[in-house]
């Protein structure tokens, strides 16, 4: 993901085929909300950057649901990179994307088998916090991936993307797709929504660039992510804007909406539809000619870097500080930041030469 070209994608996000996924895309955490919580990351003993990867080692994943597509991509993921470096892998978790207390349990479940490290996408900042500050007591490492803790609860948090990253190519993406010419809006989930929000006001400043000059925003719309009011949404939109020349929607829930409305309507293919969305959700609309070109982290690379930095620091390679840096195979080398959080790096862009090589 870090080789991408300008593929600058709730998943998460955040992100789905289905409702929990699309949850998970626009509800996950990024590098910005990590900010907000209390506490820095966990402390750990001195690292040894030079020291040998451990083989033999045991690496659970917790994702927020077990049988999710989109975490079913980004732990195959985990899976491959625990298994390369000579390590077992494991899977558990609960069937539901709210069952915190299931969580708790699996934290405990694990702990209790001696696991060496443990990467889980939290369904609540706080609520694992006591089972994962347990868990580090003995010795088990802890990545979080996809959806932060408290800082103090880990020692690494693998984010989808940075929040500026996400928002400034929302807007390169649809500039491209129209010229840099003409007036646009944005669609986003409820006028609350925090990541929603942050992004946007990156978008904003983004088209403060001179090569916008020729771009207008004319409206933010709110379809709170429900697929019938980002559906009416889109359909005010062009109504109140007959010359708009794209739309672009950072919630996987409102891009599909959009582009179920445009798909069926005279403006398929004449009013350009970007943002955050899944494959799953938008290869039709990509068929169809609704939709040129979208944007999403890659969970199974997401995944695969949550499986490099648990065996590193299990390895001692790595404690969680700030300015330390370790390898994640062809993923390339990553430098943690602030209060212990790794960005993969900058979203994937989706389009008809590529999207069938996803499924999630």
């Amino acid at each position: 993901m870090r080789t991408s070209s300008i593929r600058r994608t709730c998943a998460a996000l955040a992100a789905a085929t289905s409702l929990a996924l699309a949850v998970t895309a626009c509800g996950g955490t990024t590098k910005s909300d990590v900010k907000k919580e209390s506490g820095s990351a966990a402390p750990a003993g001195e690292a040894d950057p030079s020291a040998p990867t451990k083989k033999g080692l045991t690496v659970g994943f917790l994702p927020k649901q077990v049988n999710n597509p989109y975490f079913t991509t980004a732990d195959k993921g985990g899976q491959k990179a625990v298994e390369a470096l000579g390590s077992t892998f494991k899977e558990v978790g609960p069937t539901s994307a709210t069952d915190t207390s299931g969580q708790v349990s699996y934290v405990n479940t694990l702990t209790q088998q001696q696991v060496d490290a443990i990467a889980v996408s939290a369904q609540d900042p706080g609520a694992l916090c006591t089972a994962l500050k347990q868990a580090m007591k003995n010795g088990v490492k802890i990545v979080t991936y996809d959806s932060d803790t408290k800082p103090g609860c880990r020692n690494v948090f693998v984010s989808q993307a940075g929040a500026e990253d996400l928002g400034r190519t929302q807007i390169q993406l649809l500039a491209e797709q129209i010229g840099y010419k003409g007036e646009i809006a944005i669609l986003s989930a409820a006028q609350t929504a925090t990541n929603q929000n942050l992004w946007i006001d990156y978008m904003k400043d983004e088209l403060k660039d001179p090569k916008y000059k020729d771009v207008k925003l004319v409206k933010v719309a709110y379809g709170n992510d429900d697929a019938q009011q980002s559906f009416q949404q889109t359909q005010g939109l062009l109504q109140e804007y007959p010359k708009l020349a794209g739309i672009v929607s950072p919630t996987t829930v409102g891009i599909k909406a959009a582009a179920q409305y445009l798909s069926g309507s005279k403006y398929r293919g004449k009013v350009k539809l970007s943002g955050l969305g899944t494959p799953n959700d938008l290869r039709s609309y990509v068929k169809n000619g609704t939709v040129e070109a979208f944007e999403l982290w890659d969970p199974a690379k997401l995944g695969e870097l949550a499986g490099h930095a648990s065996v590193a620091l299990a390895s001692g390679q790595i404690t969680g500080k700030e300015g330390q840096t370790f390898e994640a195979g062809e993923l390339g080398t990553y430098t943690i930041g602030k209060d212990g959080v790794v960005d993969l790096g900058k979203p994937t862009v989706f389009d008809k030469d590529n999207i069938d090589d996803f499924d999630f």
